[in-house]
């Protein structure tokens, strides 16, 4: 490994543990040129999986690019990194559960999207706005009016209980 800082070549891992139910490992380590502590993950690598885009093209399935989505959705908002990784898990694992060869970013979208419904409101619409390709503002607000239904359903069905 190259450090993140200086580039050197020559480090020592200083912690190791499995993490993902043990289908990964992460490795804190320590720059033996300037001292700089980094992390590195190592993944159990999966058989080639495609991802078919809306246009009909094929690409490998990069695990980064649906992080990389996540974090963006919930940029400033109360989620830690540990909670976005496991997102991104649970949707890998459920499209390799599939033993398909091939999936559509549509459906990879749709796992995104059920997953950050149920933990965040705000990161859910920021990454519906993109995903759904909003065209407009009453499209936009169409969803909101969705999740505030949703949100009364849930304050009338607590007040009943407390009742």
């Amino acid at each position: 490994m190259r450090c993140t800082l200086c580039g050197y070549k020559e480090d020592k891992v200083v912690d190791s543990r499995t993490i993902q139910e043990g289908r990964a490992i992460r490795r804190r380590r320590e720059c033996l040129k300037c001292g700089k502590r980094f992390t590195t993950y190592e993944y159990i690598e999966e058989p080639s999986l495609m991802v078919i885009k809306r246009d009909g093209r094929r690409q490998p399935f990069d695990r980064q690019k649906i992080l990389n989505g996540v974090i963006k959705a919930c940029e400033k908002r109360p989620i830690s990194m540990d909670k976005m990784e496991e997102i991104v898990t649970v949707i890998e694992r459920a499209i390799q559960k599939k033993s398909e060869r091939e999936v559509s970013s549509t459906r990879i979208g749709e796992l995104i999207m059920e997953r950050l419904k149920g933990l965040d409101d705000i990161a859910y619409v920021r990454f519906a706005s993109v995903y759904r390709q909003f065209k407009d503002v009453e499209q936009f607000m169409s969803e909101l009016k969705g999740i505030f239904k949703k949100e009364k359903a849930k304050e009338r069905k607590r007040a009943r209980r407390s009742s």
